[in-house]
């Protein structure tokens, strides 16, 4: 419940508010229409209070950087899949360094008439 989260963290009730209708946090809802705030939203909250108490990031910055957080683990659960997916597809025998999606041969490069003139 708000009261409880803002007496945890040291804020006031008008400050989890304020995050709400920003849109930095989303808490659920109960039936009664109580705010019930999640693991995961505290553990939001905490970054959020980082980021201003902290760095002296005003709000549009921390919605700037959640969102920039956001999209890079979701880039990275992508990059992951698609590790698994060329592992699993391509060569499933062969060992690939952690760091390498696949070995590539050295080649020569070699100018063709056309770039000579």
């Amino acid at each position: 419940m708000i009261s409880a989260v803002a007496e945890t963290y040291g804020i006031h009730p008008q400050t989890l508010r304020l995050y709400e209708r920003v849109g930095l946090l989303k808490p659920s809802r109960s039936e009664g229409n109580t705010r019930l705030f999640t693991e995961g939203d505290l553990q939001r909250l905490e970054v959020i209070l980082a980021l201003t108490r902290d760095m002296g990031v005003n709000l549009a910055g921390v919605d700037v950087i959640l969102n920039m957080r956001e999209k890079m683990e979701a880039l990275q659960k992508e990059m992951q899949e698609l590790v698994a997916y060329v592992r699993e597809h391509f060569d499933p025998g062969a060992e690939f360094p952690s760091h390498a999606l696949v070995r590539v041969p050295s080649t020569k490069i070699v100018r063709s008439a056309k770039q000579r003139a």
